[in-house]
């Protein structure tokens, strides 16, 4: 059986775990999939993808800096991506392209499966309020959380994210709020959620010590093959730390449901990454 073909496409790309990832997906399910990189040139996002579907590409999954593109691109889009603004997912039908934002699922998924914590009831903390915040508040919302708090180095983002989430938050029961970092309760949530880039620079979000308790998830978006700045910080505090390589794999399975109708289990995959991140160390 030949097989179809997916890739991920971004600038830079290299260092992209989506190869291996998906390819044991492949294995493990035993769906036809190949499965590549595409570098893309900053000002090419469009013909690249055209060029990958014309020669009978099934899909792509979009990184850095082409989600927006994407966006733009896509004929179709999923309510979670709408609300998103952002695609990290297509699918070319025969209809058009299918655009989809898997980020949020993953996150979600990752909490409540891998790390087994529920959102259903609990007091999420949001640091952030760019693109990596927009894409996860919807999938988290449908979990039916009691409170959102979005907190934003500048307040004005973090009301706008809130206004558009307002309906949303009340179709599922959820109280949503925020603003700049004095929007912080000054006592234990259950779920801190860091969707800022600060650890990429080891810088840390402004949060009162008082959010993070012992009964407190503090989940950093990053990942490496060290603890994040926020996860020691939270550590220190208290708080059980969790990185966002569990969402990494998670959205790429979801990503491969999109395509294939098929659902891989994340688990050991990410244990596989995980024992590879530990051997750099």
């Amino acid at each position: 059986m030949s097989a179809d073909r997916y890739a991920v496409v971004g600038n830079p790309i290299a260092h992209s775990k989506s190869p291996s990832i998906h390819a044991q997906f492949a294995a493990a399910t035993g769906e036809p999939v190949e499965y590549d990189r595409l570098l893309a040139p900053l000002d090419g996002f469009v013909e690249h993808v055209q060029a990958f579907r014309a020669a009978g590409g099934r899909g792509l999954n979009v990184t850095v800096p082409f989600k927006l593109e994407a966006h733009a691109l896509a004929h179709r889009l999923s309510p979670r991506a709408a609300a998103a603004g952002a695609v990290n997912t297509l699918r070319f039908d025969e209809d058009g392209i299918f655009g989809d934002n898997t980020d949020g699922f993953g996150l979600v998924r990752d909490i409540e499966v891998n790390l087994g914590v529920a959102f259903k009831g609990a007091r999420v903390l949001l640091l952030g309020a760019g693109g990596a915040a927009r894409g996860v508040v919807l999938p988290m919302l449908e979990r039916h959380p009691l409170e959102i708090t979005i907190v934003n180095r500048t307040a004005q983002k973090a009301h706008a994210l809130i206004e558009q989430f307002e309906g949303a938050a009340r179709e599922f029961g959820c109280l949503i709020n925020g603003g700049g970092p004095q929007a912080v309760d000054a006592k234990p949530y259950d779920i801190i959620v860091n969707a800022t880039a600060g650890s990429l620079d080891a810088a840390l979000p402004e949060c009162d010590a008082r959010a993070f308790g012992a009964g407190t998830l503090a989940y950093d978006m990053m990942y490496g093959a060290e603890p994040t700045v926020f996860m020691r910080h939270a550590e220190s505090l208290g708080a059980r730390a969790a990185d966002g390589l569990g969402m990494l794999v998670e959205q790429a399975a979801e990503s491969f449901f999109v395509w294939r109708g098929v659902r891989p289990d994340g688990a050991p995959v990410l244990a596989a990454l995980r024992a590879q991140l530990a051997a750099q160390v």
